[in-house]
């Protein structure tokens, strides 16, 4: 499948069509249906708009897609902007050809000259370390209007990207995103 030619487009989420909103929605939901931690839902969904859309097509098709938007995480009390990694799928038909790889290598690029760090929370951690990913090993926090909360379930399942206007990182050191709906990580 991998020699048809493919291509990844990077859209803002303003710019993409309605076609491709119907058609990236159908390949989450159905590449997140088998999941043990539950399917894709509807605030998944949400986090993965207003910053940058990875997508790769073969043949017109969309199978494989990213997005990037941009949070605030802190780390050891330092704020960060970081380029956090959303709504990461490929067509379950068509794992292991290389596309979540080439989708993801797309998102390094943009991440590393635009942002203080990249993130994301997964439990494929096999798969993106060999992307150069690495998992945090310290406690996670969500900031709350009541101040931190830990999210202990969290840990081990974070990971990061450091880009050249990353901060010197201790990779053991306390994490903490914003509050949102939904997954907070």
């Amino acid at each position: 499948m991998k020699q048809e030619t493919s291509r990844v487009r990077r859209l803002t989420s303003v710019a993409l069509t309605a076609e491709e909103v119907a058609a990236i929605r159908r390949l989450l939901w159905a590449a997140f249906a088998d999941d043990e931690d539950g399917a894709f839902t509807e605030d998944d969904w949400q986090h993965s708009l207003g910053g940058m859309h990875f997508v790769l097509e073969v043949g017109g098709k969309v199978v494989s897609h990213a997005s990037v938007v941009q949070r605030e995480l802190h780390v050891a009390g330092r704020s960060l902007r970081t380029g956090y990694v959303e709504a990461v799928a490929t067509d379950p038909s068509l794992q292991g050809h290389g596309f979540g790889s080439e989708v993801m290598g797309e998102v390094a690029s943009y991440i590393s000259p635009n942002f203080e760090l990249g993130a994301l929370g997964t439990g494929s951690q096999a798969f993106y370390e060999r992307l150069g990913w690495v998992i945090w090993r310290g406690p996670s926090y969500v900031r709350t209007s009541h101040g931190e909360e830990r999210t202990a379930d969290e840990d081990g399942f974070i990971l990061v990207l450091r880009t050249p206007s990353s901060p010197t990182l201790d990779l053991e050191a306390p994490i903490s995103c914003e509050w949102r709906p939904g997954d907070v990580w």
